[in-house]
Parts: C-alpha cells; structure tokens; sequence
C-alpha cells in the first residue's frame, strides 16, 4: 500500500472540501481560490454580478440628409459576462455623439428594449456631414458608441 504525501493529502482534503460546497470559486475567498462566484448564466437572461453594456448591433449606415438611415439600427443589451440581457426593459436612448455638421436627430430616439434589443427604425439627421457617431445609453447599463458614418447632400 502506497501512502500519500502531506501534498497529495492536502489537495485530496481540498478536492473533498469542494465537493461538499465549502470551497467558493471566484475572486477572493478561502485558500487564495477565490469567492463569491456570480455563477454561470443560462438562457441569457442576466448572468454575472457586474453592470450591463450596450453595444450597436446594427452600425447606423451612411443615408441622405433628412432620410431614414437604413437599414434599422439596433442597440443589444449584454450582462457581465456577455450574453444577451433578456430582462432589461429600460429605454435605451439615442443620441448624437460626433456631430461633424450641427445636425439635428429626429425620430424615436428612446426605445425599450425587446429580449435585450432596441430597434430604432426612423431615426434621420437633418444635415450632410463626414463622420457622425452616435451615442447609445440607458440607465443602469454602461453606454455605448457607434461606428461613424456619413450623411450626404
């Protein structure tokens, strides 16, 4: 019969440790291992413990002054480990973020969010101008910055 050495003991002592729930797996905790684990979400609803981001799904295309740009632009919300947020209902609003030209946005500009998408699909800029950003946010959700783009004559 072979004994094990006070290593091998140890990690047997914390594999059993683990399996019985007493060992927290994420940062900080017991034995340098980690703790307070936010888990692994599933089915996209709203997993992790950090805050949601926004991101542009659909990039606003270039389009003519005063024209709805197509195709619809569209805002996702992800939780903290990037999956979809199924379970933010929080307007998400659009706005000019580089306006090259002095333009004006017209059309719904504040949308809630479907099964963690925001459709905008009458937003148009009044004035031609290189380089438009537009700027998505929401409360409780870190914002979020287009693509530039362009409106033409």
């Amino acid at each position: 019969m072979r004994l094990l050495s006070m290593r091998h003991t140890r990690w047997s002592l914390l594999l059993v440790a683990c399996a019985l729930g007493a060992c927290d797996v994420g940062p900080g905790g017991p034995l340098g291992l980690g703790g307070n684990n936010g888990g692994i979400p599933i089915g996209g609803t709203g997993g992790g413990s950090g805050a949601d981001t926004l991101g542009f799904a659909v990039q606003p295309s270039s389009a003519t002054a005063g024209n709805i740009i197509t195709p619809a632009i569209q805002v996702i919300v992800r939780d903290s480990v990037g999956n979809p947020d199924t379970s933010f209902t929080t307007a998400i609003t659009i706005t000019i973020g580089v306006n090259p030209s002095g333009g004006i946005l017209s059309g719904t500009a504040s949308v809630a969010p479907v099964n963690g998408i925001a459709q905008f699909g009458d937003l148009s800029i009044d004035k031609a101008g290189t380089g438009y950003v537009l700027r998505a946010s929401a409360t409780g959700a870190v914002g979020a910055s287009s693509n530039t783009f362009d409106i033409t004559p």
